[in-house]
């Protein structure tokens, strides 16, 4: 059963200028989505965190210059092409410091992510985590079930709210997740 237990809200402040940047980095398909539409001028080289906000930019025509070999900021950033120059970030309004203070980016938030609580619980054998803030919006229900995360952050965030963490996909994508699901299923 889909329980959705998070929304995504665009913070429409306007049109994203990357004018005097060296690189753009993108780390979501909803960061992506918004780079695709409120961009004004060329872009520079754009860096995406995995292959998924590399193909919603691709079928925009937008090329990507650079993809991580893991789907996670640490090795976004671990893998950077250095020097990095000047980099404008692009997500969410709550996301991680890391590629801010490791690649001395600048910041623009262009969406938020906001707690949906569902009129019933979610009833079930086991929950699908794909981000930390569905992490904290499951807790706040008071279910106890155990969760599948996507990744380290996730995993990170369900443990930090007292959630039971059977298992974390390998790869931080859909099917990674189902991998995950079937490997605990046995």
């Amino acid at each position: 059963m889909a329980c959705p237990l998070i929304e995504i809200e665009p913070i429409d402040d306007g049109p994203i200028d990357a004018g005097g940047y060296d690189w753009v980095v993108v780390t979501s398909a909803n960061g992506a989505e918004q780079l695709v539409s409120r961009h004004v001028g060329a872009l520079p080289q754009v860096a995406a965190i995995g292959p998924q906000t590399a193909g919603v930019l691709a079928a925009h025509g937008i090329p990507v210059a650079f993809v991580p070999s893991e789907a996670t900021q640490d090795t976004l950033v671990a893998e950077f092409p250095r020097p990095s120059g000047k980099v404008l970030f692009v997500g969410a309004e709550e996301a991680r410091g890391l590629i801010v203070s490791e690649l001395h980016a600048d910041f623009r938030p262009v969406y938020r992510t906001r707690r949906l609580r569902p009129a019933r619980p979610p009833d079930g054998d086991l929950v699908l985590l794909a981000s930390p803030s569905a992490a904290a919006a499951f807790a706040e229900l008071l279910v106890d079930l155990p969760v599948i995360s996507i990744g380290p952050q996730t995993t990170a965030a369900a443990e930090a709210h007292g959630l039971r963490v059977l298992a974390q996909a390998r790869t931080a994508d859909v099917p990674g997740l189902v991998a995950a699901v079937r490997d605990v299923a046995g």
